[in-house]
Formats: structure tokens, C-alpha cells, sequence
């Protein structure tokens, strides 16, 4: 019996509500690096919406089942693949793996969370890196691919190779570049957005401190060399090339649940990103035998993590206030066990997200971790709807307001004095590569602003009006105030390019800081002048740090803190040279293993940057020297050097380079 007309037409309305609810979550997704709807809801969503089209015989033309990725926005020069990406059909259930093996061997292995890239080699060379992008034009990121920890600049096979992997971050260089950065804020999401953004950066310098591995899991394209039949030889020759492959387990039938089973134990323990596991033929022949679909090859199969929901009692929203005033809402819920840990609280994101859930205290609902490791609300069983939005700010108690920003609804203090705004930039001001004042955690600061001690950054260094109030204060006394005061004063002296940081300003770290002040000749009343046109003229700067500068000069509010912190710190005279006693101009070092003649890595780095060099965190075709005292040695940056013909000098090697350079 045929379906009414009333029901073909809730099906149709619900079809495109589907369609452009995941296309909108792509979009965010794949080309802005923002999450609006977790994983859990877009699979359920996309899985109702593969079942409607079913039901009603009828796929639209957006429909997310039938198109592969979105259109690429970027500066970066778009390339069309030779060879074009289909994603990967997929499946939870572990017997529906084993069946679509249908007798034949698999290769079961990672599914990495990261951006994929593809390499193409010409006469052993590395020519060329690109983007997935939509699949079929991606964005070429050669130059940062150069500079990759673990991509080989140059190998054995001279015929033409093209090989596809993932392009990630491990999670403890993501943890790494996190703590480096004081303003919580502006710390980065998860490995894959940090991933994503970094490959795609314009200056390779970035790319290089941010230890980005490549992990190759498909050989596209041989050329001549056909003797390769099955995915384990090709593994096996990728990697006797140099190449690091992902992790792989030969399996069948019968044993492909113990397979997925070993998996499933160490994702927790992983250094890096993955969201499930790929099984595809080991008979290469075969596998391309089977052609594709519309959308997805017929080779392989991506499994996805079933993630465990658990049923708990949600109890009440908690609001957390950023540095930029945005007001977060953090859902709070009686203790579940959950992959194996007790989870109390779960991110909801935004306003727009938190009305979804439609969440009333004592409503029951449903929790999960994100491939297996970021816990989020599945869904609300109860839906009471009786939440309010808070109509204070539950730190300064000035009236919230609503912001709509691309279509999300987020909940913001307007109020520029509300101390949560306050205590970040505080903390970044005094933190270890800025004005570096030990002493001051989050936790002081924040009792100093409630004290009413610091209203602006100079107050700092007037703390010493407030000696009988924080010598009185819990926790503190005379020993500890002495302490502080000695620290401040000492950090009145103080290079121009950690003031420049310290000052907060969007989009300029460390680094730019110090392009900055030395294009200037470290003049800071130049560069505090300088315009748009001058600022993205300096290599390295480009046009979003150039603007970020120009408009946070542009205000008078900002200006008059800077003007009332230069009368209370000193600039250290840094030593201008001219161009020829630049010695090392155009240069660039890796420094690696124990030194004996310098005091750190830190002294032998900016001694070089001091001289005009630049130092680099992995060997490359652009490594000038490679200083290492242990010249012997099979690491793996001895042997990048080698096989791009750097010279390995010692620390001894490096001081001979001084001398005669000097003479």
C-alpha cells in the first residue's frame, strides 16, 4: 500500500530541513574549522535523512548523500586532483564489516582526524602537496608540507608517485602549543582544527614549530612500477621509501571483531587524533574491480566508533564568561560512567545548541563521549523546556544580551569592565614570553580585580600602594608581597618584542612580534605608526596581522594604556647591526640533541636570529646547517639532512663559523 499524500509531504519537508541542517554543519565544518552540531547528532541526522530518501525514492540535488565535501575558500592557490577523492560509505556495526569482506582478506587500520593531503613525487622529489579540499580541487600547500616532521623530501623510486594520507597534529604537541598560549580564549578546539588551520598557513615558519606528521594510507598512482597487487606490499614499500604509514592489522571474516576490539583499547591511549578505523581489500586488483557508487568507492568501508550513551538526570546549566564577554553554557548532570571514566559535565556550545535540547532541571537525558574521548548531550528524553537564560552575568551582575553571529544565537556580556574579561588579559600581560612576572596566577589576579587593586594593565605596577591590603590577604604575606613587588620591578626592564606581545593584540604572537620591532630597527614609536601598506610588506606579515595591528593602535582607549605603560617599563637596548654584519642573513639552523657549549637551545637561538638567521624545528631543502654535537647518529633529522646533502656540524663547528665570519 502506497504512502498518503500527507505523509509523503512531512517526509519531503522534513527531507530538506535535513539537507540544509547538514549542509550548513559541512560547511562550518570543512571550510570555516567550526563544530555547530557535534558527530553524534550529524550522523543521526544524516542517517534519518539516507532513510527518508529511501522511503520516498526521492534525493535532492544539495542532498550531503550524493555530494562530496564543499566548495574550498581560500587564498591558497586551488589545484584540481588527478585522481578525485570519494568519501568512504560507513557503517557501527562490526558484523556488517565482517560480511562486506565476503571471504576476502582485509586490511583493517586507522582512520585519522586530521586534514587529508596528497604528495605527488616526480625523479624522487617531492613536487607537490595538496589539500582533499571538495575532492575534486583541493589547495596546494607544498610549502608546508615541506616542512612536515616526518615527509620525505627525497626518494629512492624516480618514476611518478602519488600518495594520499592524513595530515595531524598528535595530541601532545596540541597540548603543547595550548599551554603556551595564556589567554584560555584563544586556545585551540581540538587537534583537527589546529591541523587544519596550520597546513593552510601562508608562512611555512608556523607550520614548521607546530609538528605537523603525515601518516600515508593509499598509494594513488605508480606509474610503470606495477608490481604492487595487494595493500600490504604497498604499505610495506611506502614505508621502505620512508614514509610513515598508518598503523594496519591483516584480517577476515573471523577475526575482524578481535581486530576492531584491539583498536577500540587504545584510542584513549593514542598520541593521535583518530574517529574509527578503515577496512578495505587487500587484493588491490579486485578492489578496483568492484567501481564506485556516485559517492562512495566500492573497495573500502570507513567503521565509525558506536559510541556508549548513558542515561543520567540533567541538573543545571553552568555559564562560563570568556575573555571576549561571550557567556558559555556548560550542562551539568548527576555522575555517569562513561568509556570507562565518571563525566559530570558537558560543553553545550551556544545559545542556539542549548535550545535545541529544549533542557528543564531533572530532565532526563543521554550522554556520550566523542570518539570515545569529549563528552556531549546526545539528546533530551524529557524535554521540560523551563531553562531560562540568564539575564545578568554571573560575574559582573551587568544585563546580558543576545548576539546572532552566522545564524548562531550566543548569549555575551557587553559590560568592557566585567572582571572575567579582565583576569585574561592580566594573565597574558604578565605570562613567560610577555612582560614575564612570576607570581601571578589566574587565581591572584583575579582576587586583585575583586579587591579593586587592578583596574588597567599599569595598575601592576602600582601594587605596592596596596602593601597592608594583600600582605592581609589569604594566602599572602610579607614574604610572599616582597617577592611580587621584586618581580614587577623587575620586569620594567624588558624587550621590545615580549611588550608588543604582552599587549594582547588578535592574531600576534611571539614570532610576529619579533619580525615586527626588528623591521622597524626595534624603533617602537615607527612601528606604533606604521600603516597597513608598510606592515604587510614585511615577510611574514600578512594582511589579517597587519590589520589586527593597525586597528588596536587605531583606538584611543588602547593608545592611552600604552602610553601610561611605557612611563612605568624600560626598553633594553638592543644592538641594531648593519646589513653586512649580518652574518647569518638568509640562513637557517636546526639545532638538535645536548649541547655543551651553550647554555640552551633558547641562547644558541637567539644568538643566530641575533646574527640574521632563523632557526627551524625540522630539517628541510631550505636547512642551511644541521647543529648536532652527536654527528653519527641515526636520528631521524641526521638522516633528512644527509639525504638532502645539509651539512652536520658540531657546536665546535658552529663557534669556527663565528670566528671566521668575525674576522
Amino acid at each position: 500500500m502506497g504512502q498518503s499524500t500527507s505523509d509523503t509531504d512531512d517526509k519531503m519537508l522534513r527531507m530538506k530541513e535535513l539537507v540544509q541542517t547538514l549542509r550548513r554543519a559541512s560547511k562550518a565544518y570543512y571550510n570555516d574549522d567550526e563544530e555547530i552540531i557535534s558527530n553524534f547528532e550529524y550522523d543521526a541526522l544524516y542517517d534519518e535523512l539516507v532513510q527518508l530518501e529511501k522511503e520516498t525514492g526521492v534525493t535532492f540535488s544539495t542532498s550531503p548523500t550524493v555530494t562530496v565535501g564543499y566548495e574550498v575558500l581560500s587564498e591558497l592557490k586551488k589545484v584540481t586532483h588527478e585522481y578525485p577523492m570519494l568519501s568512504l560509505d560507513k557503517t557501527k556495526e562490526v558484523l556488517e564489516l565482517g560480511s562486506w569482506l565476503s571471504g576476502q582478506t582485509g586490511v583493517l587500520s586507522w582512520k585519522l582526524d586530521g586534514l587529508t593531503t596528497v604528495l605527488t613525487y616526480e625523479d624522487g622529489v617531492l613536487k607537490q602537496a595538496v589539500t582533499r579540499g571538495n575532492g575534486q580541487v583541493g589547495e596546494d600547500i607544498t610549502h608546508n608540507a615541506r616542512v612536515f616532521q616526518n615527509v620525505p623530501q627525497a626518494i629512492s623510486y624516480k618514476g611518478k608517485l602519488i600518495v594520499r594520507g592524513e595530515s595531524v597534529i598528535k595530541y601532545s604537541d596540541f597540548n603543547r602549543i595550548n599551554e603556551e598560549i595564556a589567554d584560555i580564549d584563544s586556545r585551540y578546539k581540538n587537534p583537527r582544527n589546529l591541523c587544519s588551520g596550520t597546513v593552510r598557513q601562508l608562512n611555512s615558519e608556523i607550520c614548521a614549530k607546530r609538528n605537523v606528521h603525515f601518516f600515508a594510507f593509499q598509494l594513488v598512482d605508480v606509474g610503470e612500477f606495477s608490481e604492487l597487487s595487494t595493500m600490504k606490499q604497498r604499505f610495506e614499500w611506502l614505508s621502505s621509501l620512508g614514509f610513515d604509514v598508518v598503523e594496519y592489522r591483516m584480517v577476515t571474516e573471523s577475526s575482524i571483531r578481535e581486530a576492531v576490539e584491539d583498536f577500540a583499547q587504545r584510542v584513549e591511549k593514542n598520541d593521535f587524533p583518530s574517529d574509527g578505523l578503515v577496512l578495505c581489500f587487500d587484493d588491490t586488483i579486485y578492489g578496483r574491480s568492484l567501481g564506485t557508487t556516485a559517492k562512495f568507492p566500492k573497495d573500502s568501508i570507513a567503521f565509525k566508533w558506536r559510541d556508549e550513551v548513558a542515561e543520567t538526570t540533567f541538573r543545571e546549566v553552568f555559564w562560563s564568561v570568556s575573555r571576549t564577554g561571550l557567556i558559555n553554557p556548560v550542562a551539568v548532570f548527576d555522575p555517569v560512567e562513561i568509556e570507562g571514566t565518571t563525566v559530570t559535565r558537558a560543553s553545550l556550545h551556544n545559545v542556539s545548541i542549548l535550545e535545541e535540547y529544549e533542557l528543564g532541571e531533572g530532565d532526563r537525558i543521554t550522554v556520550f563521549k566523542a570518539n570515545m574521548i569529549i563528552p556531549q548531550l546526545a539528546d533530551n528524553l524529557t524535554r521540560s523546556n523551563t531553562l531560562t537564560l540568564p539575564e545578568c552575568c554571573p560575574v559582573c551582575h551587568q544585563k546580558t544580551s543576545i548576539k546572532s553571529e552566522n545564524d548562531i544565537r550566543v548569549l555575551i556580556c557587553p559590560n568592557p569592565l566585567c572582571p572575567a574579561k579582565r583576569v585574561n588579559q592580566f594573565a597574558h600581560y604578565v605570562s613567560r614570553d610577555a612582560m614575564n612576572i612570576e607570581g601571578l596566577s589566574e587565581a591572584t589576579l583575579e582576587k586583585f580585580i575583586q579587591n579593586g587593586f587592578l583596574h588597567n594593565l599599569y595598575d601592576l605596577y602600582h601594587l605596592a600602594d596596596y602593601e597592608e591590603e594583600i600582605t592581609t590577604l589569604e594566602g599572602f604575606g610579607q614574604r610572599s608581597y616582597n617577592k611580587l613587588i621584586k618581580a614587577i620591578d623587575k620586569s620594567r626592564d624588558c624587550s621590545i618584542a615580549a611588550f608588543v606581545y604582552s599587549l594582547g593584540i588578535a592574531n600576534i604572537g611571539l614570532s610576529n612580534a619579533k619580525l615586527l620591532v626588528k623591521h622597524f630597527d626595534y624603533d617602537f614609536e615607527r612601528l606604533k605608526r606604521a600603516s597597513l601598506e608598510e606592515l604587510v610588506e614585511i615577510d611574514g606579515i600578512g594582511e589579517l596581522i597587519a590589520k589586527s595591528f593597525v586597528d588596536f593602535f587605531a583606538r584611543e582607549d588602547y593608545n592611552q594604556t600604552v602610553d601610561c605603560l611605557l612611563k612605568e617599563i624600560r626598553f633594553e637596548q638592543t644592538e641594531v647591526l648593519e646589513k653586512d654584519a649580518l652574518l647569518f642573513d638568509g640562513m637557517t639552523f636546526v639545532v638538535t640533541g645536548s649541547l655543551s657549549i651553550y647554555e640552551n637551545r633558547n641562547a644558541i637561538k637567539a644568538e643566530i636570529e641575533r646574527l640574521g638567521g632563523k632557526v627551524a624545528g625540522s630539517v628541510s631543502s631550505k636547512t642551511s646547517y644541521l647543529i648536532n654535537n652527536d654527528i653519527t647518529s641515526n636520528s631521524s633529522k641526521n638522516k633528512k639532512a644527509k639525504e638532502l646533502s645539509i651539512p652536520i656540524i658540531t657546536e665546535e663547528d658552529y663557534v669556527k663559523l663565528l670566528q671566521e665570519g668575525s674576522n
